[in-house]
């Protein structure tokens, strides 16, 4: 029983250090504003909000003792549900992974597994792969613009709130963003877009309260 105890603490010490030895920036955007008050987001819940963009750009660190300094890696999901409802399951979903195509073989096998542990059961179901060049900025002096291209398939474009976006008065962080990060702030996407093959549908959103820019 001892043994088992101390191996336990010792493979969770292993994975905290893992994730402790990787840094970088995080975007995400949804169908359905995440900064919102409780009457807007009853009129969404159960309509929309099932379609996510993800995105993480590594600056520096391993994983699988892979170094991935500089490269990013994208997800699109379809759910099955509106994303954070607390009364609808959003599983099974459905995914398909970006990979920086600047990246080898060895390295985007670390890149699409990084992204699987930090989407946890969001990415449980990889449909497509797809190799293509990824370019994610984000602006240190204007917190919460942002913006990511991934080949032909994803772009999203985002810019802080600000008052003319309290649009009822009572608006707050109202969903959590989907992964496990260090900082993150809401913003509004100008441009949410996913114009790939893989998930039975494409979309191309602006101007919601539905981003996150953060850090892990």
């Amino acid at each position: 029983m001892i043994r088992k105890t101390f191996f336990l603490i010792a493979l969770a010490f292993l994975c905290a250090s893992a994730e402790a030895q990787i840094a970088g920036d995080y975007l995400e955007s949804r169908s359905a504003d995440v900064y919102t008050g409780q009457c807007f987001a009853n009129g969404e819940v159960g309509l929309t909000g099932d379609q996510a963009i993800l995105a993480w750009h590594i600056r520096s660190g391993s994983w699988d003792g892979v170094k991935l300094d500089g490269f990013s890696v994208v997800a699109a999901v379809k759910a099955s549900a509106t994303l954070g409802d607390p009364y609808a399951d959003p599983y099974p979903a459905k995914s398909v992974l970006i990979v920086d195509n600047r990246a080898d073989a060895r390295e985007r096998g670390a890149l699409a597994a990084f992204a699987r542990h930090m989407g946890g059961k969001l990415l449980a179901n990889v449909v497509s792969v797809i190799n293509a060049p990824i370019d994610i900025q984000v602006a240190q002096e204007h917190h919460g613009s942002a913006l990511l291209r991934a080949g032909d398939f994803v772009t999203l474009q985002t810019r802080s709130i600000n008052e003319n976006d309290h649009l009822c008065g009572n608006e707050s962080t109202f969903y959590p963003p989907l992964t496990q990060l260090s900082h993150a702030m809401a913003a509004v996407a100008m441009t949410n877009s996913y114009s790939g093959k893989g998930l039975g549908t494409t979309w191309t959103l602006h101007d919601k309260r539905s981003a996150f820019v953060g850090s892990f």
